[in-house]
């Protein structure tokens, strides 16, 4: 399904680049050297849902984008930074959100209305210290579709082997009544003998990651990342919902042109 894969690129921006090799082969923080232009790469993406009846994904990505001094592209996802300073960086967002179903994607969809995905806007304020990392975002639905938001806070840290950099995260998402009911919600009239109404409430989910990272093969960056997601009760208790867990994986090449 095609959402699977914008969740992906969507990891892909959650979780850039932090380091680079300099010409002498020593690491130096993106910070004080950037990597910029236009990106082209490729990606694998193996996603477990949560829905009932979903199947685990594997989507191939191909990736196309451009990074800049303060803004980053890739396909519809546009990051720009408003302010850097002191170890700050406020960024304006725009993120499409392919989260949703239609009947054709499970027997328990069967008879219920399409979910349609959407577009988010909001900001992100990001902080580094040495190799620890500190990020909040604030997301909208800008097309009004569940009318809800999202808020994250996440805290990582980078640890170096030689060339390879291992980075473990921590997160927690502030998902609104909204979009929950939106994406996890059951209506009176979409009642039948699989699924009971439900009406859904906010929630937080938990998130742990890890990534390994390098810059050595074939002189472009690789990136493995790992996401196992907790959901909140809010998200779980709906009848549409099967598993209380998911996990991801993420193994991403990119270069510049």
């Amino acid at each position: 399904m095609i959402q699977s894969i914008y969740k992906a690129l969507i990891l892909l921006l959650v979780f850039p680049a932090f380091y680079v090799f300099s010409e002498q082969g020593t690491v130096v923080s993106v910070e004080r050297k950037k990597t910029e232009g236009f990106l082209y790469g490729l990606g694998l993406s193996v996603n477990k849902e949560i829905y009932k009846g979903y199947n685990t994904r594997i989507m191939p990505l191909p990736l196309l984008g451009y990074q800049g001094e303060n803004l980053s592209v890739f396909g519809p996802f546009i990051n720009y930074k408003l302010i850097n300073a002191n170890r700050l960086t406020l960024s304006a967002k725009l993120s499409p959100r392919f989260q949703g179903f239609d009947e054709s994607d499970s027997a328990i969809f069967e008879g219920m209305r399409k979910r349609k995905s959407s577009f988010d806007v909001g900001f992100g304020l990001d902080y580094q210290q040495n190799d620890w990392k500190i990020g909040l975002s604030s997301m909208f639905d800008a097309l009004n579709r569940s009318n809800g938001f999202e808020i994250k806070s996440t805290i990582g840290h980078v640890f170096r082997y030689g060339p390879i950099f291992f980075e473990p995260s921590f997160s927690l998402s502030f998902l609104d009544k909204h979009h929950v009911d939106y994406y996890y919600g059951v209506s009176k009239d979409e009642v039948n003998q699989n699924r009971s109404a439900y009406l859904g409430h906010s929630g937080v989910n938990k998130n742990i990651g890890f990534s390994m990272a390098t810059p050595i093969f074939f002189g472009g960056y690789t990136r493995l990342n790992l996401e196992y997601t907790w959901f909140d009760k809010s998200i779980t208790d709906s009848p549409l919902v099967e598993d209380n867990s998911s996990l991801q994986l993420l193994l991403v090449f990119t270069k510049n042109f």
